[in-house]
């Protein structure tokens, strides 16, 4: 036996990341008094600046968008009652496609192996018994967040760590769900173009694929509040629009695959740390 705390790694690609993916999480564990870690891989530099400033404008300062979001993370942090907050502080890399990809210091140009031995210094030091971040494709194609688990996956083959690992998903019928409230919300919505909405379908997973069902409904004032700390993103976190209460209702099932475990935990579970407590 060790006194030891139990221990919540989440890897994510951008600050506000924690929040909409693993917010409730986060806080429920705290609550539960697990120690919980974040790793935040880029500094968002192509998010956008004050007033809503868009990457591609000529007004807009990267490093000053940069050390906002940093001041942001933090207020987040402090809403979940993370425990510790870690920066790699690599260069956001932009959607897929921008020029910001390739930039010098971009995360998606840093290679894997230099990403995944910082992370799995941090392993070592904080030894997570569950470890979450993305899928291969990133949940939607963001090459950051691809790249996010492609560190995560190498750091871990790196250490002698046996955490359980989870990839963040939703539930196909959640997703049905958001797009109602998306078009209820804003019934002046155009319908979306036949590719877009082909690459809408494949977001997530059937219900019945997904292994572990979080519910963290008592903590999801305090998920809101971390996205509303990302006030700078506003126009770009549409969750923010249905208000705390909605918000609630949709987001207070939080929901993942489990892809590595040594403990025999049956699935579906219903706790990140079934068999470990």
């Amino acid at each position: 036996m060790t006194d030891r705390p139990l221990t919540l790694m989440a890897v994510h690609a951008h600050p506000d990341d924690e929040a909409t993916g693993t917010g409730g999480v986060l806080a429920r564990y705290a609550a539960e008094g697990i120690r919980t870690v974040l790793v935040t891989c880029t500094d968002g530099r192509c998010g956008d600046g004050p007033e809503g400033v868009k990457p591609d404008d000529p007004e807009h300062d990267p490093a000053a968008v940069a050390a906002m979001r940093r001041q942001e993370l933090e207020a987040s942090c402090e809403v979940l009652k993370i425990s510790d907050l870690e920066t790699l502080d690599y260069a956001d890399s932009g959607m897929m496609g921008w020029s910001s990809n390739d930039a010098p210091g971009s995360f998606w140009r840093t290679p894997v192996e230099e990403g995944a031995a910082r992370l799995a210094e941090l392993m070592r030091h904080y030894r997570p018994d569950v470890v979450v971040t993305y899928d291969e494709n990133g949940f939607y194609g963001h090459p950051d967040h691809i790249q996010a688990n492609r560190i995560t996956v190498a750091a871990l083959e790196m250490t002698e760590l046996t955490p359980k690992v989870y990839w963040t998903t939703m539930p196909r019928s959640g997703m049905r769900r958001f797009g109602e409230l998306m078009r209820e919300l804003d019934p002046n919505m155009p319908e979306p173009d036949p590719a877009e909405a082909a690459a809408m379908a494949k977001i997530g997973l059937p219900d019945d694929e997904i292994t572990t069902w979080v519910d963290t409904t008592p903590f999801s004032g305090q998920k809101f509040d971390s996205l509303a700390a990302h006030a700078s993103q506003g126009e770009n976190i549409f969750f923010l629009k249905m208000g705390k209460e909605r918000f609630g209702e949709l987001m207070g099932m939080e929901t993942f695959v489990r892809v590595r475990d040594t403990t025999g935990a049956p699935v579906p579970e219903n706790d990140l740390f079934a068999g470990l407590r």
